[in-house]
């Protein structure tokens, strides 16, 4: 598979895109005034402790307390003997670290409770919050998850660093690998080599798929350099004074980008920016500088994304619809709970088998959907209404493509199988904001529902405020303001609206339009007094 890289930066934002075999499938945005907070690490103060949840709130200096749930508090636990053979020791926590620092991030494994030994990592369950958290303690926590909608962020106290190679967990004390390195044999050459360079209870390690390659020396190297970056993070508790404060910040997006994703398995990298590229040289130069020539400064006329045609894919990245090659086309609707996805056959009906047909267009659906899910950074719930299949081969089919498709990715997902009513039910970890939610924010008008009154119900919401203001027995003079639109449904199918209105309630009425009026907003105002009575008798 052909993989490139194009990143665009300016002063106030930088792009990155991931392209694979020329197709748009990832996109990253940083601005200054909206800073990435996942793998930031905090001195923090407990406000809360909530034994009902299991749950504490946590200050750490933004807006909303952050929430630290019991699983992610670090348990002293009393060593065990372990089985080093075993090797699905580090199956779930490796993959965790792995992707974690594959986004971007250095989060920790969530809810794992602290492990003995360097074989097994063993899932217990967390003592009561309340024995280990006070009110008003001091804790050092590590950002997992963003604030999301209403939701403060998620806080972790299970501190990871990540690496090229590594992922450093000072209060863990295993050594696990990806799961990605899928040979058993090279697993244990790896975990031996690491366990060979990593000091007596210094912490735990998690080896990065793309330390298959590594030598011992750059392992020690980069293990050495996390572990002192961990003990000045952890003397900055004695000389920052009281919490909140920061303690660490996570590495900048091109940067994590460079350190995460650039290998030998990516063909190119290229950056509009002098800046940037200068930056990606001189961090290349430390840590992989046999990638250095694929690095590639572009300095075209042609904007870059313009230059690769994605910024129309970039653009329509917030569309409900999504059409698929054959004809057939995707509705994508986020709402608070969950991601619908609805699949339609569209102008694509088939010539003759129905159920190759509607094979055919689940499967193109099922690659779409996967790459939509990684485009628009989309988390959290996702259900996908399928086009119906009686054979459930096929079933198993798009079933199998969707999952396929759903491995490239670097947040971790699930997909469930295909249920009596067609649904696929899927999971994809969510850290932060879609693109949609960081990018967009709800319309004044529809107020993010995406639909308005119609001119007729504004002039019936009009006509009962008006008789509501009638047995009130107000009997000023009133100017009727509405927006252009509605005032020409008015002209066009309701003439006699003010005449017939006038005469019942005993007092005039003059209709005038307001081109500064929402389209379903509208206003009464006393004659003469120029007063504002709209919010007294407009209720519906």
């Amino acid at each position: 598979m052909k993989r490139e890289i194009l990143i665009s930066g300016t002063q106030r934002e930088v792009r990155v895109a991931i392209l694979e075999d020329d197709q748009l499938v990832e996109l990253a945005v940083e601005r200054p005034e909206a800073r990435r907070m996942v793998g930031d690490i905090y001195w923090g103060k407990v406000e809360a402790v909530l034994p009902g949840l299991q749950a504490a709130f946590v200050d750490i200096g933004t807006e909303k307390s952050a929430f630290l749930h019991a699983a992610d508090l670090v348990v002293d636990e009393d060593d065990d003997d372990d089985d080093d053979d075993d090797d699905s020791d580090d199956g779930a926590d490796a993959d965790a670290a792995e992707e974690a620092a594959a986004s971007g991030e250095s989060a920790a494994p969530p809810k794992a409770a602290k492990s003995s030994g360097r074989g097994r990592s063993r899932r217990r369950e967390a003592p009561p919050i309340e024995s280990i958290l006070k009110r008003g303690q001091e804790i050092i926590v590590q950002v997992s998850k963003e604030p999301i909608s209403t939701k403060g962020p998620r806080v972790t106290a299970q501190v990871s660093l990540a690496g090229r190679f590594l992922v450093f967990m000072p209060f863990a004390s295993r050594v696990g690998v990806s799961r990605k390195i899928g040979e058993r044999a090279e697993r244990q050459r790896l975990r031996g080599m690491v366990e060979a360079v990593l000091p007596k209870d210094a912490g735990g390690v998690i080896i990065r798929t793309v330390g298959e390659d590594a030598s011992p020396e750059l392992f020690e190297r980069e293990l050495t350099t996390l572990i002192n970056q961990w003990s000045r993070i952890n003397k900055k508790t004695k000389f920052v004074g009281r919490p909140p404060k920061l303690l660490h910040r996570e590495t900048s997006l091109t940067r994590g980008i460079i350190r995460d994703l650039f290998s030998t398995k990516v063909d190119q990298l290229t950056v509009d920016s002098k800046q940037i590229y200068n930056e990606i040289l001189e961090y290349l130069g430390g840590i992989a500088p046999e990638l250095t020539d694929r690095v590639i400064l572009y300095e075209d006329k042609t904007p870059l994304f313009d230059k690769a045609e994605i910024e129309t894919e970039i653009r329509d990245l917030f569309k409900r619809r999504c059409d698929l090659p054959s004809g057939g086309y995707l509705i994508i609707e986020p709402t608070e709970a969950l991601v619908s996805i609805d699949v339609n056959s569209g102008r694509y009906t088939g010539k003759k088998d129905p159920e190759k047909t509607i094979l055919r267009t689940n499967i193109e659906a099922a690659r779409e959907v996967a790459r939509q899910l990684r485009l628009r950074d989309v988390g959290g719930i996702i259900v996908a209404d399928f086009i119906d299949m009686d054979n459930r081969g096929h079933r198993d089919k798009v079933l199998q493509e969707l999952r396929m498709h759903l491995s490239r990715d670097r947040a971790r997902t699930k997909a469930f199988a295909v249920s009596d009513l067609g649904l696929i039910e899927m999971t994809r970890q969510r850290v932060r904001q879609s693109h949609l939610q960081s990018m967009t924010e709800p319309c004044p008008t529809c107020a993010g529902t995406g639909r308005v009154f119609t001119p007729e119900t504004i002039v019936r919401r009009m006509e009962r405020s008006v008789r509501r203001m009638s047995s009130d027995g107000r009997r000023d003079h009133l100017v009727v303001k509405l927006h252009p639109d509605t005032a020409l449904y008015v002209l066009e199918h309701e003439q006699d609206l003010m005449k017939r209105l006038e005469k019942g309630l005993g007092f005039g009425l003059e209709m005038r339009d307001d081109p500064l009026l929402r389209p379903d907003e509208f206003k009464l105002v006393v004659k003469g007094a120029q007063r504002d009575v709209t919010s007294q008798y407009a209720v519906a």
